[in-house]
């Protein structure tokens, strides 16, 4: 079967660590070209060298998202590189669950998550798009998540933005049509990716959790003590309960092994046995 990752030049944000460091080193590792980019110079150089030392291609932009012209430099390095942009993966973004009781430490971590999950998935639209018209063809896949699907308590800014996420992947798949694929990706719970890092409040999750909240954090306490029983964390078994990032990633490289006239429109990856009920 013809590998329709291989040669590709992949823009992905957020790379210097978690997730978006996985999928540019999978895609490398597939023969994809990578430029990633992030805010975050120190741990982008370790993702370019990281995939380099394993024998892909790779070349670092330190970008902050949520700036425009830097966003656009970002892809004007990609076609001097490359002469070329053939997928961006809008990855970059934050998750700072809180109640609105919380407002008072909750507030800039907000303002801050609109930034880059909402103004960051447009600015990387806006960067990529005359270049990928201009080729007559390209592919964005955009970071959204579950949480976007319904609005819940602790989550109402984080989800507002990935709702948000998902209005401007349609609407460019719609305005688009035959010159660029969209692909909306909905991780559910992946703990390792990093991303509860900039929770406000850890009681937030009960919005996602619902009636399984208490089962949940019971799962939780035991893999954090090292006692849950095997099979939760056995990918192979229906109980398996958390979502390895790799699995998702490789979701992400299955959207781009697509010839160019099929385009996987909305992916969402559940660990089979995880108690979220979005």
């Amino acid at each position: 079967m013809a590998d329709h990752v291989k040669g590709k030049v992949i823009i992905v944000t957020g790379a210097a660590s978690g997730f978006g460091r996985l999928v540019s080193e999978k895609a490398a590792a597939r023969g994809a070209r990578l430029v990633c980019a992030d805010i975050n110079k120190e741990g982008l150089d370790e993702t370019v060298e990281l995939v380099s030392k394993a024998g892909g291609k790779a070349i670092g932009v330190e970008t902050d998202v949520t700036d425009l012209d830097q966003m656009k430099g970002l892809a004007d390095t990609a076609v001097k590189e490359f002469r070329q942009i053939d997928v961006m993966v809008n990855n970059a973004g934050i998750m700072p669950l809180a109640f609105y009781a919380d407002h008072k430490e909750a507030a800039p971590a907000w303002s801050k998550c609109i930034d880059i999950n909402i103004k960051g998935v447009m600015n990387g639209i806006i960067a990529v798009y005359d270049q990928m018209i201009a080729q007559e063809r390209g592919h964005v896949i955009n970071l959204s998540s579950i949480y976007g699907n319904f609005p819940v308590v602790g989550a109402a800014v984080y989800g507002a933005t990935k709702a948000a996420v998902n209005f401007l992947s349609e609407s460019l798949r719609v305005e688009s049509r035959g010159k660029i694929k969209v692909t909306i990706v909905k991780p559910t719970g992946v703990p390792a990716t990093g991303l509860s890092s900039a929770v406000v409040n850890q009681e937030a999750v009960v919005g996602i959790l619902g009636q399984n909240a208490q089962t949940y954090m019971q799962t939780m306490m035991g893999a954090i003590g090292g006692e849950l029983p095997a099979e939760y964390l056995d990918a192979e078994h229906i109980d398996y309960v958390m979502l390895d990032p790799t699995h998702l990633a490789d979701q992400i490289l299955y959207a781009i092994d697509q010839p160019w006239g099929v385009s996987i429109g909305d992916i969402t990856v559940r660990a089979s046995g995880d108690g979220y009920i979005l």
